[in-house]
């Protein structure tokens, strides 16, 4: 598999989401319909540094080899931060009455990531011939 791709998406889903906590924290509140105050836009700002984090990880990464005991905390961190969330995501979207489409896309993504992640995490990488 090349995981270049996975590492760049999954970098790229990171900086979206990094960059629009970091910059509408008060319009992202507003429209989940959370009070926003000083501390709901300081933890919204924290995830976004999480994931911008996470993002430039993932970017600076994508050319590594990523798998089996190579770069095994890179994949581990993704593996530990996607499966959590799609487990998480999962048992929310049961008992979830408002901004569904949210939720389940972002679920989506979450168990796609997790499922990729977990498949680098488990097998060896295979080095790609370039071409000349």
């Amino acid at each position: 598999m090349n995981t270049k791709i996975v590492m760049t998406s999954s970098a790229l889903f990171y900086g979206v989401i990094g960059i629009l906590f970091s910059f509408l924290p008060n319009e992202i509140a507003g429209y989940l319909n959370v009070e926003s105050n000083i501390i709901t836009i300081l933890f919204l700002k924290i995830m976004s540094a999480l994931y911008l984090g996470f993002g430039i990880l993932n970017w600076m990464a994508k050319e590594t080899l990523i798998g089996g005991i190579y770069n095994k905390p890179i994949a581990f961190g993704n593996l530990m931060h996607f499966c959590v969330g799609a487990i998480t995501l999962v048992k929310v979207v049961s008992n979830i009455k408002t901004h569904l489409e949210i939720v389940i896309s972002l679920t989506l993504v979450y168990v796609i990531f997790a499922i990729l992640f977990v498949y680098i995490f488990r097998t060896n990488p295979t080095k790609t011939k370039k071409k000349k």
